[in-house]
């Protein structure tokens, strides 16, 4: 049987109960996943500081591979710390409809979004000047922006979609029209995609009206952010989905990737079982497709949607079931998958 590393980063609130989820569907697989836990729980982050981010860092490092549960943002944020440290330069945001959870919104969405991880605003806290007024530099950087163009561009050819790049290039010319001028140099090396160039405003607009036009999009750090949780309110939860961050070697290949699922720590609930572990169980699928298996990632998630397609699921979804039952269910309907594969 094949084997695994990932670097475990534990967190707080729900985050033991969606590990309890990650394992007993990891246990029915045909690979040897070896979990390396590191506690970012903030208990562990008050007594060790940033020893603690040393280890994590030398361990992700040399895995390469992390999965990451919720973690409660006090002084400091751990997943900005990490994007610091292992220089992610690329957030990766699939969202789809999924049968079986409420919307508002009528329309099919299938969208990737490829967020360019740093700089913009984001970069640089800003600072007051005098009583009236306050200032924060934009920033946008080359390396960052082809990185998230080639993987955009990459990921479009292995799913047959096209890439549309957006922001506002023609308000500011300099930082947003340098990222639309990068990411045009890394789609002439794909002259297989097409690539189109939306104006920010407008793509929401398009996105409402006609989702189906859109199958990737390209973006800076504050478009990608807001765009993700738009994204996520149509199909009618901001916590269902998961992401991928990417660090890049000089060569382009990945350095490091850490998938997580999006959603809080849910102090209200937590260590009641009654969380929902399919934005968990959707980041580990993400690992799988990574590594390579696709073939267990597809299988996972035919598990789980079939599982909220038929209303069972979780009571925040609409269903019955806590945590653990869930998780069984999706278990089951794996272990019967996988046989007749």
């Amino acid at each position: 049987m094949a084997s695994l590393e990932v670097t475990e980063l534990l967190g707080d609130g729900i985050g033991p109960e969606l590990r309890g989820s990650v394992h007993a569907v990891s246990a029915v697989l045909p690979l040897d996943v070896h979990f390396v836990p590191v506690d970012l729980s903030l208990e562990s982050r008050s007594s060790r500081g940033a020893a603690l981010f040393d280890q994590a860092v030398a361990q992700m490092s040399g895995s390469r591979l992390a999965l990451k549960y919720p973690t409660v943002t006090e002084t400091e944020s751990p997943n900005a710390v990490l994007r610091r440290r292992l220089e992610f330069s690329v957030i990766h945001r699939p969202v789809i409809s999924i049968d079986g959870i409420k919307s508002n919104f009528s329309e099919e969405v299938f969208l990737h979004v490829v967020r360019v991880a740093t700089g913009g605003t984001y970069e640089d806290p800003g600072r007051r000047i005098g009583r009236d007024a306050a200032v924060s530099l934009r920033i946008v950087e080359r390396i960052p922006c082809e990185q998230a163009a080639r993987f955009a561009f990459e990921l479009a050819r292995k799913k047959a979609l096209s890439v549309t790049s957006s922001s506002k290039h023609t308000i500011q010319r300099v930082t947003d029209g340098f990222f639309e001028e990068v990411a045009r140099e890394v789609g002439q090396r794909y002259p297989d995609i097409e690539h189109r160039v939306e104006l920010f405003d407008a793509l929401l607009a398009k996105i409402i009206l006609k989702p189906s036009d859109f199958g990737i999009v390209l973006c800076l750090n504050e478009y990608g952010d807001f765009l993700s949780d738009m994204a996520c309110g149509l199909v009618g939860s901001l916590g269902i989905g998961a992401s991928g961050s990417y660090s890049f070697e000089d060569d382009g290949r990945t350095r490091v990737a850490m998938f997580d699922p999006a959603g809080g720590t849910a102090p209200d609930i937590a260590g009641q079982g009654r969380c929902n572990p399919s934005a968990a169980l959707l980041a580990f699928g993400m690992l799988l497709d990574h590594v390579g298996r696709y073939d267990l990632g597809y299988a996972l998630r035919l598990s789980l949607l079939a599982c909220i397609a038929e209303g069972v699921s979780t009571a925040d979804i609409g269903g019955r079931l806590g945590t653990a039952d869930f998780t069984a269910e999706v278990v089951s309907r794996l272990r019967a998958r996988l046989v007749t594969e």
